[in-house]
């Protein structure tokens, strides 16, 4: 245990610093090609370069490498490469959309494809619901599921550290359910790389922001996360849907309200709960902060789900989440009074 929990650290670490020393090469290009103007729809009031997903992804393509190199990656599935290949793809694909606005069905092309790609090279005889759900059927949610997961962490990487606030504790907690079995020793791998790249990016993403994580850098992060929470359903269910529970609530409120308020769904907006909160008096740094410790809650539910296998249990747990989650919603509507 004392082994792992070093080679944990280390991988962290050195996924950090990489990402951080990438983002400071990067930044003069980054600059004169990826720069955010603010407009109406903006949390900023000064041009800020984007596009730090492209760091965040070479650092974790250098340390996967290394590690495999030096055999530490397990022979048993799943197999990182497809999801990788798959977050590579879409960190071009994003970086294309933070230089030049892509139309949006080339967008959702380029994220069907990589959550395609995903699904079909899960292990074989993977499935979450073999009693309630044909393989195929389960499939087809699957990729409906990714697609919509990625555009969920993209509509909210909309202020300062708000991104960060919610990988940090989801990937913390697969970490632990990885460590103590229930989860895929790859899949928390995974999780610790994408810890370490997401803590090099927040050095930066400190509010007032040096930079933004951009489109190159929220799609990839989606699909990793997917695909990670994919395995933790696979253990629990109520664990699955405990730790993404802000980034769906948020988002899927939000969007049934502009649904039944006549709004196009795909036309960026500033309706988000925490965007709405920014406008109520709240400062970026009070939100982050808010989600944060909400993700601290749902982190540890979740991995409490997973060890008690329970259904009663579950559902006690999942009744809180939604509560504490709810209650957040809530009170950024409210605003500071």
């Amino acid at each position: 245990m004392a082994e792992e929990f070093l080679l944990s650290v280390v991988v962290v670490t050195v996924c950090a610093l990489l990402t951080a020393g990438l983002i400071v090469l990067l930044t003069p290009t980054l600059n004169r090609h990826f720069l955010a103007i603010p407009n109406d729809r903006s949390s900023h009031g000064e041009p800020v370069p984007q596009g730090a997903g492209l760091a965040m992804m070479g650092a974790m393509l250098v340390v996967y490498l290394a590690l495999w190199m030096l055999g530490h990656l397990e022979a048993d599935p799943p197999w990182p490469l497809p999801v990788l290949a798959g977050a590579v793809w879409l960190t071009v694909l994003g970086a294309l959309d933070d230089a030049s606005d892509l139309p949006v069905l080339w967008r959702l092309a380029g994220q069907a494809a990589a959550a395609i790609a995903v699904v079909f090279n899960l292990p074989d005889g993977f499935h979450i619901l073999p009693d309630l759900l044909p393989l195929a059927v389960e499939r087809t949610l699957l990729v409906i599921g990714i697609m919509a997961f990625i555009n969920a962490v993209n509509f909210l990487d909309g202020i300062d550290w708000i991104t960060a606030a919610q990988t940090v504790p989801m990937t913390a907690a697969v970490i632990v359910m990885a460590w103590l079995g229930p989860v895929p020793q790859n899949v928390g791998l995974m999780a610790l790389v994408l810890l370490g790249a997401t803590i090099g990016f927040g050095i930066f993403n400190k509010h007032p922001a040096r930079i933004f994580l951009g489109d190159a850098g929220s799609l990839p992060l989606g699909l990793l996360l997917a695909w990670m929470l994919i395995f933790v359903a696979r253990a629990d269910i109520a664990a699955a849907l405990l730790l993404p529970l802000y980034t769906l609530a948020d988002t899927g409120v939000t969007l049934v309200r502009r649904a039944r308020n006549g709004e196009a769904l795909w036309v960026a907006h500033r309706s988000h709960f925490y965007q709405r909160a920014l406008s109520l008096g709240f400062k970026a740094p009070d939100i982050t902060l808010r989600v944060f410790l909400l993700g601290c809650l749902l982190a540890a539910l979740s991995v409490a789900a997973v060890e008690i296998e329970s259904v009663a249990g579950d559902l006690a747990l999942l009744a809180t989440g939604v509560a504490a989650t709810a209650y957040l919603l809530r009170h950024l509507e409210r605003g500071r009074a």
